[in-house]
This record gives structure tokens, C-alpha cells and sequence, in this order.
């Protein structure tokens, strides 16, 4: 006998496009293909991540977004620095940005263009800037890396990147607030599970950072076949 998919009652179907490409999300497909991390999300995690989705034109099934929830913790919705840098360059306004990390070198704090730095020097921090034809004067980021370092994963292997990567999409929200004020990176997240290990602030919102479980190792579920409705693994 042939099962036939399941869809879920009252669950509606959100459709919106994305550079010219129909994305079809609903609480069914996000729970099932676009979630990572072993707890459950309630109906109102996946009503909010479908709503941003839409109203910024991302493509989850491009992994420009997603959600992560660990836990009993709250759920958080993950954007990619792609789906940011996407979102700057169709902007009349963006003119282009300048990055790289911050080091100390003989007792002299450097800011260098890119990631590259010699052996001797000690890591201390990235910086962007990014420019507005608006505006007199870029929006400027500049981080610690001892406030984002997770000692895992990437931040082992390659800390100037990320930092760098971390003050670039600082620099892109402050300046394309309006565009992006809402839209937090991987390496920005404080995805929850554990001990509080500290926190730090940005602007007036104060941010707790914890342990955070590698969500970059969590198996990453293929979408469903266009034209295929998918079948329901938790009924809520």
C-alpha cells in the first residue's frame, strides 16, 4: 500500500519569491528540513522564521537562513553573511566595504586589510568598514576576538576569518539598519546549551554567551522535491 504524504492541518502555506525563485515555506517543511540542533519548536518560532524569511526575501532551502534550537533553550534564527551581502549590494546606496583583523605586533596594535598576519603576531580582534554613497563617513566595527572565540570548531582553525567575518556584518547592520537590524550570523549567535561563560552588549541589548554546541557539524537535511508535499514527523 503507498503512503501519501500527511500535511498538517491549519498549517498554512507561505509563498514568496526570491530573485525571481518561488520559495514555498510552511511550519511542516521548517520543522522538518530547516531546523537543526535536538529540541523542539513550538508554532510560534516557525510562524516568526517564516515571517522574516519573507519580509527579507531569504532562501532557507538556500542556506541563507535557518533555525537552531538545543534544548529547553530558545530557538534562534541563524542568517548567512551571503544572504547579508545580499541584502547590502541591492542597496543604490552601498558602495562597497574594507575588513580584515586587529593584532598586536611588537607592542603595537595593527589593523590589517584581510586575514593574513605573520607568526608572531598575537590575534586581538577583526574591523570593517562600509560605505555609504549617502553618508559622510562609513559605518566602523571593530570587535574583540576573546568576546566571540568558542574555542571550537572554525574559531580553532581559523580565528582571523571569523572575527573578520564578525565585524563585517556588524558593519553591515549599522549601516543598512533598516535592511538588516534584525539578521544575526552563526558567528554573532549565542546558541544556548550549557554554563553561562559570560556576556557582553550590543548597543542596549545585552547578550549572554554560552557554551555553544557546533551547529556547523549538525547533518544538514536535504529540502523536499519541488512539486512533492513532505510527510509529517511531529504532530503538534
Amino acid at each position: 500500500m503507498e503512503n501519501k504524504p500527511v500535511q498538517q492541518k491549519n498549517d498554512k502555506v507561505t509563498t514568496y519569491k526570491v530573485a525571481g525563485e518561488e520559495v514555498t515555506l510552511s511550519r511542516q517543511i521548517v520543522r522538518n528540513y530547516l531546523t537543526k540542533g535536538n529540541g523542539n519548536v513550538t508554532d510560534q518560532d516557525l510562524v516568526q522564521f517564516i515571517s522574516i524569511c519573507k519580509y527579507n526575501q531569504l532562501n532557507p532551502f538556500l542556506n541563507e537562513a535557518y533555525l537552531v534550537k538545543f534544548g529547553d533553550k530558545p530557538a534562534q534564527m541563524i542568517v548567512s553573511k551571503e544572504a547579508l551581502m545580499k541584502r547590502a549590494e541591492g542597496c543604490e546606496e552601498y558602495r562597497g566595504y574594507q575588513a580584515g583583523v586587529i593584532v598586536l605586533r611588537n607592542g603595537e596594535q595593527i589593523e590589517l586589510e584581510g586575514t593574513f598576519y605573520l607568526p608572531g603576531d598575537e590575534l586581538v580582534g577583526g574591523w570593517a568598514k562600509v560605505y555609504r554613497s549617502d553618508r559622510d563617513h562609513p559605518a566602523v566595527s571593530k570587535v574583540r576576538l576573546e568576546e566571540y572565540d568558542k574555542k571550537q570548531s572554525s574559531w580553532n582553525s581559523m580565528k582571523g576569518t571569523m572575527i573578520s567575518k564578525v565585524a563585517k556584518v556588524q558593519a553591515l547592520r549599522e549601516a543598512f539598519p533598516a535592511q538588516l537590524g534584525a539578521l544575526y550570523t552563526q558567528e554573532e549567535s549565542a546558541v544556548i546549551n550549557g554554563t553561562t561563560s559570560g556576556e557582553h552588549r550590543k548597543g542596549n541589548s545585552k547578550i549572554i554567551n554560552q557554551d555553544e554546541p557546533d551547529i556547523s557539524d549538525v547533518e544538514e537535511v536535504k529540502g523536499p522535491e519541488p512539486g512533492k508535499e513532505e510527510p509529517e514527523k511531529i504532530n503538534i
